[in-house]
């Protein structure tokens, strides 16, 4: 159920969604973080759902003592209305039995809200990956059909790679064998890509493959190759440089955010 934190609820008809996948070394939730704090976005209401473990805290992105103690929840909605932009920040694990429900709550509210399209910010053990995965970037995407026939050309000219299947049985030499799409340690990525082409959403998945540990690297990585496709900041120089600066602050409170109420 999403609830705005203002009176009427905002319209979100021809605007970007940049949401995170809870998936390993939380790259995709820093690097929304970095968005949220580089953009100033404003935060215009929440996602209450049981889905998600209850915790709450202050306020991570404050500029002042004053919105220091504002109360913060696992799952809100910030916009940043030039760009066209909204973000749902998930700060909360997901409950692993109620991983499809959330999937299909978020299904249901991207497809009322009238987002033009939306992007999955995930990642993936770069342990798992195959021969072919470690001979190039870290980098790769996915795109549902219905978005593919509006961004699949803007993509190809980025020289993105569209992320491998793996066979399904690893070892066997039959070529002809069914091939799976695998992303380990990628949490709802996977059934929230599946969903989006089951229910022709214009869905995108960009997706780093990275390790546990000091993640800032990784986030800062997943947004500027997000910025060289939404061009959210001009200046590709001032925008490491904002993104460096606010993932500094990021990694501070990363473990201190949320706590369990």
């Amino acid at each position: 159920m999403f609830l705005s934190s203002q009176n009427a609820s905002p319209c979100f008809q021809d605007f970007t969604l940049v949401m995170p996948a809870v998936a390993v070394g939380n790259v995709a939730q820093l690097a929304v973080d970095l968005i949220v704090s580089t953009l100033k976005m404003s935060r215009v209401g929440f996602i209450h759902t049981d889905c998600l473990i209850p915790m709450a805290g202050n306020n991570p992105y404050t500029t002042c003592k004053e919105d220091a103690e504002e109360l913060h929840t696992p799952a809100e909605v910030y916009t940043a209305a030039e760009q066209k932009l909204a973000v749902l920040q998930i700060r909360a694990p997901i409950i692993q039995a109620k991983s499809k429900k959330f999937r299909q709550l978020l299904v249901s509210w991207i497809k009322a809200s009238g987002f033009s399209r939306t992007i999955v910010l995930s990642s993936s053990h770069a342990y798992q990956r195959d021969d072919q995965q470690l001979q190039s970037a870290p980098v790769r995407y996915l795109i549902t059909p219905s978005l593919m026939k509006v961004s699949g050309d803007a993509l190809k000219e980025l020289g993105w790679r569209e992320l491998e299947k793996v066979a399904a049985f690893p070892g066997l030499t039959d070529t002809s064998a069914e091939s799976r799409l695998y992303i380990p340690g990628g949490g709802i990525t996977k059934g929230l890509y599946t969903d989006g082409c089951a229910e022709d959403l214009p869905l995108a998945v960009l997706l780093l493959f990275c390790s546990e540990g000091d993640n800032i690297p990784d986030a800062l990585t997943l947004v500027n190759q997000l910025n060289d496709w939404l061009h959210l900041l001009d200046n590709p120089v001032s925008s490491r440089q904002e993104f460096t600066a606010c993932a500094a602050k990021e990694h501070q409170n990363k473990s201190d955010t949320v706590g369990p109420v």
